[in-house]
């Protein structure tokens, strides 16, 4: 039975899908105030987090930064802030997926079900065994695939987020092929994920920033109405 933390302070709503989540066979747990909701976060009881964007004491965003400091527990922000701003900075601190204010319990369950599938995935990846390093080199990236560690020839790591590496890695496992915003979408956040596909350009000015180097063209190239592509030096 997968345990679910809900931190909600809106306590009708919280109520609501506490009961709808028993009803589907769920372990529930409820918090109203931020801070408190973070200790019982960061107790490692639960499987996946409900969390609300604002709440009294701490806020959604920072509950989910720290959270994601020491834990990669799913995380579904539950706002009523719609922008794309909003959206991306739930995901940039750590949510996996996000769902919008009021929102049907249907849409809900699946999201769950998806992120604890994803969550399983992962985890029985990072229990399998490692036989060997593999090392994955791009222009001057080395990229160090079992511990997730890019690097330059000059020694100088670059510092990226989960989402950005799977980004990085997905445009070099399928080099000089054009990689569509769908195509993104679906290995990074799952089919089931309802997420704009702006999102994904959002996330490659995020990666660009990092990778590229000063006065030289990006080493990712928009094809425009299709996607993205790195291409081998040779072929620029």
């Amino acid at each position: 039975m997968s345990k679910v933390l809900i931190i909600e302070d809106e306590k009708n709503l919280a109520r609501f899908v506490q009961l709808e989540l028993e009803h589907e066979k769920y372990e529930v747990t409820v918090e109203n105030n931020g801070r408190k909701g973070l200790d019982l976060a960061l107790s490692g009881k639960f499987d996946v987090l409900l969390l609300d964007l604002m709440l009294p004491e701490l806020n959604g965003l920072e509950i989910a930064r720290r959270v994601r400091q020491v834990s990669s527990t799913p995380i579904i922000m539950m706002t009523a802030r719609d922008s794309i701003i909003d959206r991306v900075s739930g995901l940039d601190h750590g949510a996996d997926d996000y769902i919008v204010k009021p929102f049907a319990i249907e849409e809900l369950l699946a999201r769950l079900r998806a992120v604890l599938r994803r969550s399983d995935l992962e985890n029985k990846k990072m229990n399998a065994p490692q036989l060997h390093q593999k090392v994955v080199k791009y222009r001057d990236l080395t990229i160090e695939t079992e511990n997730r560690i890019v690097h330059r020839n000059d020694g100088k790591t670059v510092d990226l987020t989960k989402r950005e590496y799977n980004l990085l890695m997905i445009l070099i496992e399928n080099r000089n092929n054009v990689v569509s915003r769908e195509e993104i979408l679906n290995k990074i956040w799952g089919e089931d994920a309802k997420i704009e596909t702006n999102v994904v350009e959002v996330y490659i000015r995020y990666l660009r920033n990092k990778i590229d180097v000063a006065g030289q063209p990006s080493y990712i190239k928009t094809v425009r109405g299709t996607g993205y592509m790195v291409r081998d030096e040779e072929n620029d």
